[in-house]
């Protein structure tokens, strides 16, 4: 195969691997200041065993976090010294702020959140989980500024030429607010939000089908099923505004991710179709003029399809189309799971619905493979481009990498990171049916609703 190909599905893998973590992170993260913040509103010691409950979690996840992601700064230089040296000054100032802004704010209170709960004030320890909270949001933050950079770069000029040529930042704060960042930053942290809440919302069900921790599960519930909702509808508003973005800033990945070949006013918005690349058509489910509408709020204004672009500056079209639409069908599943756990939850019936129990359960994968192919949908769709318009993917690559020795490390990576996952799985399997430690409760506790399951004299659910 090709270097250059091979060196993409590197990175790929690398990036894929490694981005199953950071969104759970940065999600649980901001269910733990819900959680504690609850604690120390009402002093409910129930809360309390909840929040140490998920920060074992989130140290899990953070910890796999941080080693995968080292593994992807090494691939910058090995795989892509070219592109390193063309983005160096322009990667150089947003990394290095991820550094001391994100990886250190996060790093450095997270011992408190960890061992301080007996150590120091309540307050202060509260504060510790805001700050880890914020600082793995910083580090979303800088990440995707800097992605972003390569989709719409914006405050830079070229010095240079050929091999030699590299941007260079003339304006910082151009290249900090370019013309997707804003659109794209509140995308990804909507979906790393749901990353986690959705693992809240997984090991809930799991533990009402168990029958266990049933105090801690109807908090959680209640809890998860309000952040899912909100965080759900902010998503839908985000997805127009960032696709509407896609189509002014980027009109070949937007005539991708739609299927569009001919620029005309009505365009179909396709919700299930298949690409037939060779007549250069959509076959499916179509619905007429509202491509037009909802890019332009104009049925009758034209979409620029791919016979405005030449063919070598085209993106594959068939993976990006159903990556994109496969992301959508995600945020569908989750919008229906959540509103049949509403319906049920609010009739106090979930506890006896198994379906949508099961539906909670396995809908953990549901954000975790939106996120996975919305990446792929803005990666893939930037294509032939490592940066948009200005280099090309084949010239960002080292040009003293062999395919054989790209070959053999993603073998490499493959069996490293399949082994890091199982252990993943067997670590966070443990915490969960460990669950939150139980604790007598002080006062009276109103739960979301009175014990869902029968009690029997002995005091064990039946």
């Amino acid at each position: 195969m090709d270097v250059v190909f091979l060196s993409r599905i590197q990175f790929a893998l690398t990036s894929a691997f490694h981005y199953i973590y950071p969104p759970m992170s940065i999600g649980i993260g901001l269910m733990l200041v819900i959680f504690e913040g609850v604690y120390m509103k009402t002093k409910l010691p129930l809360y309390k065993e909840i929040t140490k409950f998920w920060v074992k979690i989130f140290a899990l996840t953070f910890a796999l976090g941080v080693a995968t992601g080292i593994v992807q700064l090494f691939g910058f230089g090995t795989n892509w010294s070219r592109y390193s040296r063309f983005v160096g000054d322009v990667f150089g100032s947003a990394l290095g702020a991820e550094g001391i802004f994100a990886f250190f704010l996060e790093a450095g209170f997270l011992g408190i959140m960890l061992f301080g709960w007996e150590r120091v004030s309540p307050r202060l320890h509260y504060v510790s989980t805001i700050l880890v909270c914020l600082g793995a949001h910083f580090s979303a933050v800088w990440i995707t500024i800097a992605n972003s950079w390569m989709q719409t770069p914006a405050g830079f000029k070229i010095v240079g030429e050929g091999a030699q040529a590299r941007a260079v930042v003339t304006d910082f704060w151009a290249m900090l607010f370019n013309p997707s960042s804003i659109d794209r930053l509140v995308h990804v942290t909507l979906g790393c939000w749901l990353a986690g809440i959705f693992l809240v919302l997984s090991v809930t069900a799991y533990y009402y089908l168990k029958k266990q921790h049933l105090e801690s599960a109807n908090h959680m519930m209640k809890m998860g099923l309000i952040a899912a909702a909100i965080s759900l509808v902010l998503q839908l508003i985000s997805a127009d505004i960032t696709a509407r973005g896609v189509a002014f800033n980027q009109p070949s990945k937007f005539a991708a991710m739609e299927g569009v070949y001919k620029t005309q006013g009505n365009a179909s918005l396709s919700i299930i179709g298949w690409v037939d690349q060779k007549n250069e058509e959509v076959k499916g489910l179509k619905i007429p003029g509202l491509l037009s509408y909802l890019v332009y709020r104009d049925v009758q204004k034209p979409v620029i399809g791919f016979d405005q672009i030449p063919v070598e500056n085209r993106p594959p079209v068939q993976v990006v189309f159903q990556t994109y639409h496969l992301m959508i069908a995600m945020w569908g599943l989750m919008a229906f799971v959540t509103l049949a756990a509403f319906f049920y939850w609010k009739r106090k019936k979930l506890h006896r619905t198994k379906w949508v129990l099961w539906c909670l359960i396995v809908s953990v994968l549901f954000p975790q493979i939106a996120n996975q192919v919305g990446w792929m949908t803005a990666e893939i769709g930037r294509q032939p481009w490592i940066v948009y318009n200005i280099l090309r993917t084949s010239d960002g690559a080292s040009p003293r990498v062999s395919a054989q020795q790209v070959s053999l490390s993603i073998t490499m990576f493959l069996v490293i990171y399949a082994l890091l996952f199982v252990l993943f799985i067997f670590l966070l399997d443990k915490k969960i049916k460990h669950g939150p430690d139980l604790v007598e409760p002080q006062g009276e506790i109103v739960p979301v609703y009175r014990n869902p399951f029968k009690v029997s004299q002995g005091g064990k659910h039946e």
